[in-house]
């Protein structure tokens, strides 16, 4: 299964990371730079184990790069759901709250640092999204951050995917802002944009809210297929579209959510597009232990 868009950079600053190499991952990260979006690069970065320990002393040999503050900010918000993890809140202990708090909270520190001395920079704002959510600031202040993330990317698919997450139903929002919000960003950006996605994984957001039954029966609705349809249209199916970026786990997206909603020939064209390259995302929604069983078994329904 691909966690990724197989970019070969990532395994490189993994390994780097991994082995405590901070000039091996600093060459990895200036060598793509914000405008290109290296939000991926940083999270391969921030979700390897370790990487707090020896962040500290580049940051006290560095004390007015930007960069390590950065790599520091996503570190602890991957550190924090780990001690969070990802169990419903009433299994989570008080202790664990605790501390999932205080590293985000820490987090906030070095993200805000960072866009003070880099203003231009989108990768702190996307990440005071995440840390938002985790620590409740609330709709107001939520939609502050994402507006100024995209003020810096206006078409900046993970800034998207975190206000799309900020406005479900289970972070405080509502399945009709949802869809609101997914169908707006996805037809008001250029054809061919990565942001029709959002469509899609809305439609799955509200058919992992439902109960058995009540799931797939909404999937099966006309106007929800419409939808996907529309968005299709506008997004991968465009002339315009361009496999960059995250363009496989879009094409992934609609997979499932087509399968779901029962549509075998437009999930199959996706399939096909996708090479047989599952992404976590949104499988994990499907089964959280084994996603990549979860798209092979879609794939086959469809006669791949």
């Amino acid at each position: 299964m691909q966690k990724d868009s197989g970019d070969p950079a990532l395994a490189q600053v993994r390994a780097a990371a991994a082995s405590g190499d901070w000039s091996a991952v600093r060459e990895v990260l200036e060598a793509r730079p914000e405008s290109e979006d290296r939000t991926e690069l940083l999270w391969a970065v921030g979700d390897t184990a370790g990487v707090e320990r020896w962040i500290t002393g580049v940051l006290e040999a560095e004390p007015e790069a930007a960069l390590p503050r950065l790599v520091a900010g996503i570190r602890h918000i991957s550190w924090a759901w780990e001690a969070r993890t990802s169990a419903r809140a009433e299994h989570v202990s008080r202790e664990q709250f605790e501390v999932f708090h205080a590293r985000l909270r820490t987090a906030e520190e070095w993200l805000y640092e960072v866009a003070e001395r880099e203003p231009r920079w989108i990768s702190p704002w996307y990440g005071l999204q995440i840390t938002g959510r985790g620590l409740q600031v609330g709709q107001a202040t939520a939609r502050s951050r994402f507006e100024a993330a995209v003020r810096r990317d206006p078409r900046h698919l993970g800034a998207h995917q975190q206000q799309l997450q900020q406005v479900c139903k289970k972070w405080g929002g509502s399945h009709e802002e949802m869809h609101a919000f997914a169908r707006a960003a996805a037809l008001g950006a250029p054809g061919g944009a990565l942001l029709g996605q959002l469509v899609a994984v809305a439609h799955i957001e509200q058919w992992l809210s439902l109960d058995g039954g009540a799931d797939y029966a909404y999937m099966m609705r006309s106007e929800v297929k419409d939808s996907l349809h529309e968005a299709a249209e506008h997004s991968y199916r465009h002339p315009d579209f361009v496999r960059h970026g995250a363009w496989n786990q879009v094409l992934n997206s609609f997979a499932m959510a087509f399968s779901l909603a029962g549509e075998r020939g437009a999930a199959r064209a996706c399939f096909e597009a996708t090479e047989g390259r599952a992404t976590e995302f949104p499988w994990s929604y499907m089964n959280g232990s084994h996603p990549a069983a979860a798209y092979r078994t879609q794939r086959s329904a469809t006669g791949l």
